[in-house]
């Protein structure tokens, strides 16, 4: 399925439009859940990647000069969670059309006594991706990856490629296959 205006190909054949860990993570996908007979429109699993201008990253100016409705794109939110003097962290793909329920239910999901946005230092450093181009695909092998059951059931949803210069589109039963991964109702 062609989405927006973008030239896809598949995201094996350009790494040079990836971040080094999402690079990493792609090439270790084979057997994960959500992959089996997914045509998608090439690459792995249907894992497809287009270059765009990195000033045009965030999802409403991306949206809007790619031609590509926000119903079709995903935002993944690194959230820091703390009880009792330790903090942890997760990320939380939402439809871009939706806002993550952070105080609500992914609070209470985490355990956690106060959860906020992880400042964007802290989620640059420890996930090896720019902020703005951050995605699940790549993150540390102990965050859990809350995907909201409306990501889940998309067939092919547009997410960061760990740069500003390019998006992956996946389907989104390979984001609630991921390892950590749990499927839940995370928007308000």
């Amino acid at each position: 399925m062609a989405i927006g205006t973008l030239d896809w190909t598949s995201a094996a054949e350009r790494p040079d439009l990836l971040a080094e860990p999402v690079a990493r993570a792609i090439g270790g996908l084979d057997g994960v859940a959500g992959l089996d007979g997914v045509g998608g429109i090439g690459g792995i699993g249907g894992i497809t990647v287009a270059e765009i201008d990195p000033e045009l990253a965030d999802t409403a100016a991306f949206c809007e000069r790619y031609g590509v409705g926000m119903g079709e794109s995903a935002n993944c939110v690194i959230v820091a969670a703390r009880r009792a003097g330790e903090t942890r962290y997760a990320a939380c793909m939402v439809l871009a059309t939706m806002r993550a329920d952070v105080n609500g239910v992914i609070r209470r999901h985490l355990d956690a006594r106060k959860i906020s946005f992880a400042p964007m230092d802290d989620a640059v450093t420890l996930t090896g991706m720019e902020y703005g181009g951050i995605t699940p695909l790549g993150l540390p092998e102990d965050w859990p990856v809350l995907v909201d059951e409306a990501v889940a059931a998309h067939p092919e949803v547009v997410i960061g490629s760990g740069v500003r210069r390019s998006k992956l589109a996946v389907p989104g039963s390979l984001l609630a296959g991921l390892k950590t991964a749990q499927v839940l109702h995370l928007a308000n």
